[in-house]
C-alpha cells in the first residue's frame, strides 16, 4: 500500500507541474444501503470515493499524451449474526499514460482492457470484473501494456502484455502468477454490417496459496485462450461469442464457453430497449468431449420515462438448477446526483457471477438504495 501510494504521488506531481494547463480533476462519491431481511438478516452500508486526476498535452498537430490517476478508497460496515464487520480499503484505481496518434494508441500502467460484443453474459471478460447489476459498472484494472492500431477501412489490432497480477479476473478460477507475463492480441475486421474478430491469451497459473491447492495435478501450468466474435446489425443487434480455454493439466483441461445474443429497441413511449443472451459454459478434458455443463439465459430491459426517471430490470435463468434471478432499478437523475432504488429475488444459493466478492448479499430478497455524486 505504501508503495502504491509513493507511485500515486510522484505521477500526481509530474502531472501537474508538466502538464498544468491541461490538469483536470474529477471525483464519484456514491453511498449506499443494502438490505437482505432473509435469516440471518443481512445490512450492509458504505461510502466510496474515487477522486480522478487527468491531463492531457498535444504534441505537434499529430501526436497527444494523457494520462490518467485515480483512487478506489472505501469503507463499509456489514451486520450479520448479530456482529458488524467493518471493512475499509485504499488502493489505485487507475495509473495509466497513453501515447496517441490518428492511428495509432499505447497505453501502460494500471488500466481496464474490455472487449467484444456481449453484454450480459460476456464469455470475453477475460480482464474485468464488471457486474451488469451495478449502476456504476466499476471494475478493477489490470497492470501492462495495450496498443491499438487502427486501420482506414475500420479494422484493428490490439496487443498487450500484462504483469503483476494476481487477483482473480472475470470468470478465472485460478490466479495468474504474477511474476510471469501474461501476453495476446486481437484482430478486428469489418464483417457485413458489423465487425469480426479473433482473440488470443497466454498466461501462467499459481494456484499454491489458494484453496485449490493440491487438487487437479499440479498448482503451476499454463492457459491459452483462443476466442471468435462477431456482431451485425441489421433489423436486430446479433452477435456471438466463443472461447476455448486449453491448460496443460490431466484433468478438466479444456473449459469452452458460447454466448449468442441480440437487442432490439421497441417504438414505444421514448424507446423500450431489450437485450437477451444465451450462455453455455462446458468443462471436459478434450476438445471433442462433453463434461460439466452449465447454462444460462438472461435479458435486460430499460426504459426512460425522461431525461431524468428511468426503469431497467434483467432476469436471469439457470437451467441447470432450474432457478431465477430478478433484478428490478429504478434510477432518477438531477444535476450532480444520480439516486437508485434497486429490488433484488433471488434463489437462496447464488450460481452466477462468484467471483465479485458480494454476491451472498444477493441471495434470497431484498433491496439496495443508492445515492452518487459526481463533480
Amino acid at each position: 500500500m505504501r508503495k502504491a501510494i509513493k507511485y500515486i504521488v510522484i505521477l500526481m506531481s509530474l502531472s501537474v507541474e508538466s502538464f498544468a494547463q491541461t490538469f483536470d480533476f474529477s471525483g464519484q462519491l456514491p453511498l449506499w444501503t443494502t438490505i437482505n431481511p432473509k435469516e440471518p438478516v443481512q445490512i450492509q452500508t458504505g461510502v466510496r470515493y474515487i477522486p480522478e486526476f487527468s491531463f492531457k498535452k498535444p504534441i505537434k498537430k499529430k501526436y497527444s499524451f494523457d494520462g490518467e490517476l485515480s483512487v478506489n478508497s472505501y469503507i463499509t460496515s456489514l451486520y450479520y449474526n448479530d456482529s458488524i464487520q467493518i471493512n475499509e480499503k485504499l488502493k489505485p484505481y487507475r495509473i495509466w499514460i497513453r501515447f496517441s496518434t490518428e492511428q495509432l494508441e499505447i497505453r501502460a500502467g494500471l488500466q481496464k482492457i474490455n472487449f467484444g460484443s456481449a453484454m450480459i453474459l460476456r464469455p470475453l471478460m477475460w480482464f474485468d470484473k464488471i457486474d451488469p447489476r451495478d449502476p456504476l459498472q466499476l471494475t478493477e484494472g489490470v497492470y501492462g501494456i495495450l496498443g491499438k492500431y487502427y486501420f482506414l477501412n475500420n479494422a484493428n489490432i490490439w496487443l498487450w502484455g500484462l504483469l503483476g497480477n494476481d487477483e482473480l479476473k472475470g470468470w478465472e478460477f485460478y490466479p495468474s502468477n504474477k511474476n510471469k507475463p501474461e501476453y495476446g492480441g486481437r484482430v478486428q475486421i469489418p464483417f457485413f454490417t458489423g465487425e469480426i474478430a479473433g482473440s488470443f491469451h497466454h498466461r501462467e497459473i499459481d494456484k499454491s496459496n489458494t484453496i485449490y491447492k493440491g487438487y487437479f495435478g499440479k498448482d503451476k501450468f499454463t492457459e491459452n485462450r483462443y476466442a471468435l466474435d462477431f456482431k451485425i446489425d441489421e433489423l436486430v443487434g446479433l452477435w456471438f461469442e466463443g472461447t476455448i480455454n486449453q491448460k496443460n493439466i490431466d484433468t478438466l483441461a479444456i473449459t469452452k464457453t458460447i454466448n449468442i445474443g441480440l437487442d432490439y429497441t421497441f417504438n414505444v413511449g421514448t424507446g423500450l430497449s431489450i437485450t437477451s443472451e444465451f450462455i453455455c459454459f462446458d468443462n471436459s478434458n478434450k476438445i471433442s468431449e462433453t463434461g460439466n455443463q452449465l447454462s444460462l439465459w438472461a435479458t435486460s430491459l430499460n426504459y426512460s420515462f425522461n431525461i431524468i426517471n428511468s426503469v431497467s430490470g434483467i432476469l436471469y435463468y439457470d437451467f441447470v438448477n432450474n432457478d431465477l434471478y430478478r433484478f428490478l432499478n429504478f434510477s432518477w437523475t438531477y444535476d450532480k446526483w444520480n439516486f437508485y432504488a434497486i429490488a433484488f429475488w433471488n434463489p437462496d444459493k447464488f450460481q452466477i457471477y462468484s467471483n465479485l466478492g458480494e454476491v451472498s448479499l444477493y441471495t434470497g430478497y431484498g433491496f439496495q438504495l443508492m445515492a452518487v455524486f459526481n463533480h
